[in-house]
């Protein structure tokens, strides 16, 4: 579960950041280039990712017994 969880974190975390550098137009090719609320939604998934990283590091307390 562990795995799964960093993967699914990482992904969302490598995903946001693509999105936001196709909002500010570092990235161009795609239908998102220059649209500055691919920025904001990139952000946000970007952040979604890291918390579920944090969330499959830091573990539950059944993992620490």
């Amino acid at each position: 579960m562990k795995k799964a969880l960093l993967l699914a974190g990482a992904f969302l975390f490598l995903m946001g950041d693509v999105w936001i550098l196709q909002g500010f137009n570092v990235l161009p090719g795609s239908f998102m280039t220059g649209q500055m609320i691919w920025a904001y939604i990139g952000t946000a998934v970007s952040m979604t990712g890291g918390l579920v990283i944090w969330i499959a590091l830091r573990g539950g307390p059944s993992e620490r017994e």
